[in-house]
């Protein structure tokens, strides 16, 4: 009896969820066909909206590799950040447009210390994507960026080194 109702539970979890995520998909798909000339069979498609969720996702151009390699190479350390020890994740959200150009920066949760102006200076600064597309149109789409702000060169401890 046991094994029926967690049987029951489960599939009924599992029917949600999928609920869930069919219903989050239809959302996002909200295209406004405005004007259709039927003479020359071609319509025009305006969306502004921004995605979330899209077929194919913006890429950096180069791959994923590129922009971690592109993140290492321009950011800065923060002077203050670097005396007050401060390290952790700064979390950025952006819009990569039609174009490919990112826009609308802004810092979702950030750390201080200077942290934060950084990683949005250097999302400022990176190049073009390759744009997000739905319905094989590119699309507007926000991305949200963990950018880490790691420490390598801490001051040593006193503890006595081994040899």
């Amino acid at each position: 009896m046991k094994s029926i109702i967690t049987f029951v539970a489960c599939m009924t979890l599992v029917v949600l969820m999928h609920a869930q995520v069919q219903d989050s998909v239809r959302s996002s798909e909200r295209i406004q066909v405005v004007s259709v000339d039927t003479d020359k069979k071609e319509s025009a498609i305006i969306d502004d909206d921004v995605f979330l969720v899209v077929e194919v996702a913006p890429e950096y151009t180069g791959g994923e590799n590129a922009l971690m390699k592109y993140l290492s190479e321009n950011i800065l350390y923060p002077q203050v950040a670097r005396e007050s020890n401060i390290q952790g994740t700064v979390y950025v959200s952006f819009i990569i447009e039609k174009n490919g150009e990112v826009s609308n920066i802004k810092v979702m949760r950030g750390i201080g210390g200077g942290c934060d102006e950084e990683a949005v200076r250097v999302v400022k600064g990176m190049p073009n994507w390759i744009p997000g597309t739905q319905r094989g149109k590119p699309v507007r789409v926000q991305f949200n960026l963990p950018v880490r702000f790691v420490l390598h060169d801490l001051p040593a401890t006193d503890s006595p080194k081994k040899k």
